[in-house]
């Protein structure tokens, strides 16, 4: 019987994993390899076979690897901004929203500012501890050039209408294209929050490499 063969990009697909990681996998030896050419295969059976014989903790380790996997595939490093100074949350919107133009994500930060503002005057997206959610009321695919979120930092907070009261200094900005997206950044991020650690590491991180190693690296505990 002929093996399946799978390239790393192959395997990281069909793992729901990254390339990266893969690459770590194989370091490890984990799965059974095969040379085509002067190219590294991975069998596919062994990765199954791999699969069918995790253990309980394994299984767990593995679903929070493709979790910030998929976070990972709307965050990158060139959409963390630290040095923001709004004076009010209304031109933090505006900063966030010209940040996401400048970035090619939207053609109109104007637009963006008016439809963020519009869910914000509906009820906050200040979820407590300092850290805002921003995001449109409705999802606008066609506007969005790719589902993108963006993360601002503030060396002072601003008053956003938070339950908790505490000013907000960590904006998020969610420009995703459909409520399976939406809801999952949502959770992703609120769980993240939850752990008073990693806001700690965010506020005090120097550069935009520390705070993306801290939210692709996460530990929701």
């Amino acid at each position: 019987m002929v093996k399946k063969l799978l390239t790393v990009r192959e395997a990281a697909i069909f793992l729901k994993l990254s390339e990266k990681i893969v690459q770590e996998m194989l370091a490890d030896s984990i799965f059974e390899t095969e040379k085509k050419g002067k190219d590294l295969r991975i069998v596919r059976d062994s990765i199954e076979e791999w699969l069918s014989n995790l253990s309980e903790s394994e299984e767990e380790q593995l679903a929070l690897k493709k979790t910030i996997c998929r976070f990972g595939e709307y965050f990158n490093v060139n959409y963390i901004f630290m040095d923001l100074e709004p004076d009010n949350k209304y031109e933090a919107i505006r900063m966030m929203s010209e940040k996401a133009k400048s970035l090619k994500l939207v053609k109109d930060a104007r637009w963006l500012y008016e439809v963020v503002v519009a869910r914000e005057e509906l009820v906050s997206t200040a979820v407590g501890d300092s850290v805002a959610l921003l995001h449109p009321r409705h999802l606008h695919p066609s506007k969005i050039k790719s589902p993108s979120i963006l993360l601002g930092r503030s060396s002072k907070g601003v008053e956003f209408d938070a339950q908790d009261g505490k000013p907000v200094n960590i904006f998020f900005m969610l420009l995703l294209h459909n409520d399976k997206q939406h809801l999952f950044s949502l959770s992703y991020l609120s769980k993240m929050m939850m752990n008073n650690d990693n806001l700690k590491k965010i506020n005090e991180s120097e550069t935009s490499d520390e705070i993306f190693r801290i939210l692709t690296n996460v530990d929701y505990k």
